[in-house]
């Protein structure tokens, strides 16, 4: 069931923001109970809850519906004034088309932003995915300790301005000295930083020129590759192109439901569980609102 304040004078309940945002975090394991009539076994609790959070000011957790379809995100923004959703302007989300359908059909009006962490992110993922199978390809076996690609996996997920020029040196030439597996390696690792040379462009000012040109040099990368998984990252981002040009023209993020989610786990854990999803939505929106309803006054 939703778990959303009524429309009226509620102190945590939602009131004037333009900027939303939505996340999934896991609630637990899936509940199921025996249908009386039929004998068969039916899901009572989802295992997911969909958070909406004020990603703009300081009300934290506005609500929570169980379960992460597009239904439940329509079911939720039912329950809210007509007028509190018009003011929505900007709904920030990770890569889930499912959130973006909802989004489309609930708030037709509100500008939907992708979260550039979860861009990174599965860039990341990516060349994991290209090490592990050039590894096996290759070598006939997962990787091991001894191979330069495993050594270097874990810098290969650093950003590059993190790295010391020792610490990019030593993974470079190594990678160099690998041979086919080591430059494939060195591709995919490029264009992941060519991805995230586009997104530092967010809160920066940039113009639509250099925006577009560090498109162009990303997608032109992953075309040349010939590299499946690299391509594949170039498609997926094509794809969310204006929800990622809208985060690097506005600068919102869905930092603060990630650090919402944190919060949620850290209570479900303190608690050893919930066997009661409603209590549990209650618990949580408890602690996530304190600063909006007045109990948390910080120096």
């Amino acid at each position: 069931m939703p778990s959303a304040p009524p429309a009226g004078g509620d102190s945590c309940g939602p009131r004037t923001g333009r900027v939303l945002g939505i996340d999934e975090t896991r609630r637990g394991r899936t509940q199921w109970r025996q249908n009386p009539e039929t004998s068969r076994w039916e899901p009572a609790a989802d295992r997911w809850h969909t958070g909406f959070v004020d990603a703009f000011g300081v009300q934290g957790l506005l609500g929570q519906v169980e379960g992460r379809a597009p239904s439940d995100v329509l079911a939720w923004l039912a329950t809210t004034p007509l007028e509190w959703r018009r003011q929505i302007r900007y709904v920030a989300i990770d890569m889930s088309p499912g959130y973006r359908a909802a989004i489309r059909t609930g708030l037709p009006h509100a500008t939907v932003v992708v979260d550039h962490f979860h861009v990174v992110q599965l860039a990341n993922k990516m060349l994991n995915i290209v090490r592990r199978r050039t590894t096996a390809a290759l070598r006939g076996r997962r990787g091991r300790a001894c191979d330069p690609e495993w050594k270097a996996r874990r810098r290969l997920l650093r950003n590059r301005e993190d790295l010391t020029d020792a610490q990019f040196s030593t993974m470079w030439n190594a990678l160099i000295d690998a041979g086919t597996i080591g430059m494939t390696l060195l591709t995919a690792w490029i264009a992941k930083e060519r991805l995230r040379d586009l997104l530092a462009c967010a809160r920066t000012g940039a113009d639509h020129h250099r925006i577009g040109h560090l498109r162009w040099k990303f997608l032109t990368w992953c075309a040349d590759s010939e590299i499946p998984e690299v391509r594949q990252l170039a498609t997926t981002v094509d794809r969310w192109w204006t929800e990622i040009a809208a985060f690097i023209t506005t600068g919102h993020s869905n930092a603060k439901s990630e650090g919402i989610n944190r919060v949620i786990k850290l209570v479900a854990r303190a608690a050893h569980g919930f066997r009661n999803t409603a209590n549990q939505r209650l618990r949580t929106r408890c602690v996530t609102t304190r600063r909006a309803r007045g109990y948390l006054h910080p120096a």
